[in-house]
Order: C-alpha cells, then sequence, then structure tokens
C-alpha cells in the first residue's frame, strides 16, 4: 500500500506544535536550532499552508514537514527555504518524506511560489527535482555542496544569485 493510502496530510496546527517539535529533536541531531536555517526562521511565520502533518489512520504523528519564506540576493528575490523535514524513525522507508515534499512542491507551485531552496542531501532530493545551487550562498557554516535548489517555474533560479537572507516585508502566502 502506497503511502498516500495509509497517512493522511493535514496542515500543521497550533496544537500540533509540541508533537512537531519532539519529532524535530528525536530526528535531529542536539543543538539543531544552533544551526544557520534557524537564524533565517527567527522571528519569521513559516507559510502556514505549506507546514504539514503525516497521520496515520489512528492519528499518530508520522512525519511534519515546515517552509520558510527567505529572500535572496541584493533584488531580494522571494524563495521558499523547506525544512525541516522528518519522519519518524519507526515510520522511516515507508515514503511518508516523499509524499509530504511531493505534496508541499505542489501546493507551494498553486500559490504562486516560484523557487525552492533547502540544505540536504542531493542523492535524496534529485528526485523531486533539486539540484545544487548555483550562485546562491547560504549564511555560514553551511556546505554549499549541500545547498540544493527547485524551479516551481521554468526559469525560476535564472539570474537569482547571492546570500539567501532573511525574510522581511509583507507577510508570506
Amino acid at each position: 500500500m502506497a503511502a498516500e493510502e495509509r497517512y493522511s496530510l493535514e496542515e500543521e496546527r497550533p496544537e500540533d506544535g509540541w508533537e512537531v517539535e519532539a519529532l524535530f529533536d528525536l530526528a535531529f541531531a542536539p543543538g539543531r536550532e544552533a544551526l544557520s536555517s534557524y537564524r533565517l526562521r527567527d522571528g519569521v511565520a513559516p507559510v502556514a499552508p505549506l507546514c504539514l502533518v503525516a497521520r496515520d489512520e489512528g492519528g499518530v504523528l508520522a512525519g511534519a514537514i515546515r517552509v520558510w519564506p527567505v529572500r535572496i540576493g541584493t533584488r531580494g528575490a522571494p524563495a521558499l527555504l523547506l525544512g525541516p523535514v522528518a519522519v519518524h524513525p519507526t515510520r522511516q522507508g515507508e515514503g511518508i518524506g516523499g509524499l509530504m515534499i511531493r505534496s508541499v512542491l505542489g501546493k507551494a507551485a498553486a500559490l504562486g511560489w516560484q523557487r525552492v531552496l533547502l540544505v540536504g542531501d542531493l542523492p535524496y532530493y534529485r528526485r523531486f527535482g533539486f539540484t545544487r545551487a548555483k550562485g546562491v550562498r547560504f549564511p555560514p557554516p553551511t556546505n554549499p555542496e549541500r545547498l540544493l535548489v527547485h524551479a516551481l517555474t521554468p526559469g525560476a533560479w535564472d539570474g537569482v544569485e547571492g546570500e539567501v537572507r532573511k525574510w522581511t516585508g509583507e507577510a508570506a502566502g
């Protein structure tokens, strides 16, 4: 049975927050909040329609994904920072991560977003259309080889370069 048939995806609600944070703590190394990606998220609201939880038929949390707006370069090109993405260790290998990522990419495109980036492993994220970033720099100490981009519309990354910066200005989608 496919993940789509076993798990429901829903927009994360405020009451899910503690459970999602516990999953992120379980899935990632201690000190995750010291990463440069967290400095880009600090004080910025996530893009709520793209923050999802995956639950099994019993309502048990199996996975979660959050998405944040960022700006790129001096022109401030808007982009989405995908992550964190986590699947409970007992549910890994069931396709939940892929289900969440595909859903987020589809919803982001429908909302009018053009570009997505993340920090991750190319062998995993390549299947979703991500490639290594060229001309885009993430705040240190991030390994530039792990900065990946995806165009939701053809040519969305053409001419977009510079430092990834914290979102400022109007509220994100």
